[in-house]
């Protein structure tokens, strides 16, 4: 066990979401694509099911009033944040028959956007800028029920439009509108604007990366989301490698 993953059990649950390893040479060609296959269902079959399992412990809690907002932020850029965010709104709409609004809140770097193919502009942005019905700056994605709110046009004004009134509001009709709201939020060591989001939603989730995040740094992330009053829903240790098969790793 990592010393990321020691160290994040002491602020939330973690969830493991490990990358495909790679194989060793085998002497039949056919033999190495028939190992390398098994190895790609066995790791689909492990993140389904973890990614499950971060939906039951963080949006289908037996509460009385369980998370419905919850912002996903990396420690570090390139944490694998976006795509974790995603994969869960994924998961979420599977196992749900709410609908579910994934907001592309990283003004800097959006990402979302292009996990779906789809366009930035026209989005999280322009609602803070303008008027009208928060539907109108969001597309839908397709026959599960999600739908995008991308970040739209980024100006040298964008960061600061998530400090303005506009941002309370408009998560307010989202919460309206939609029965979840998954937040892509900037990485935490370069920008105070997931604490900013944090404060207008449920929860948050940290995203680390193994083998990358910085222990002290992870430690600060979480002391200051504490100091701000934004509840701590659990932490993923993203990318993480297995050196030895994944059924023997179970059994350990």
């Amino acid at each position: 066990m990592s010393r990321n993953f020691e160290l994040m059990q002491q602020a939330g649950r973690v969830r493991e979401f490990p990358p495909i390893q790679s194989e060793e040479p085998s002497a039949v060609g056919g033999e190495l694509r028939t190992r390398r296959v098994a190895k790609m269902l066995d790791f689909g079959q492990f993140a389904r099911e973890e990614s499950l399992r971060l939906v039951q412990r963080t949006f289908l809690l037996q509460t009385p009033d369980p998370p419905r907002a919850v912002v996903f932020a990396g420690i570090d850029h390139g944490n694998g944040c976006s795509q974790l965010c995603a994969q869960t709104a994924e998961t979420l709409a599977s196992n749900t028959g709410g609908s579910i609004c994934l907001v592309d809140a990283n003004l800097r770097s959006p990402s979302l956007p292009g996990l779906f193919n789809m366009t930035n502009h026209y989005g999280l942005t322009d609602a803070l800028r303008q008027a009208g019905p928060i539907r109108s700056f969001i597309k839908p994605l397709g026959a599960r029920n999600i739908s995008l709110l991308s970040c739209g046009s980024i100006g040298t004004d964008a960061p600061s439009l998530l400090t303005s009134d506009n941002l309370k509001s408009r998560f307010a009709e989202l919460r309206k509108e939609f029965d979840y709201v998954l937040v892509d939020a900037p990485p935490m060591s370069r920008y105070a604007d997931a604490i900013t989001l944090g404060q207008v939603t449920d929860g948050f989730v940290l995203v680390l990366e193994a083998n990358a995040t910085r222990r002290e740094v992870a430690l600060m992330a979480a002391e200051n989301l504490r100091a701000a009053h934004i509840r701590i829903l659990g932490a993923v240790l993203n990318k993480r490698t297995f050196p030895i098969p994944n059924a023997l790793y179970k059994k350990l």
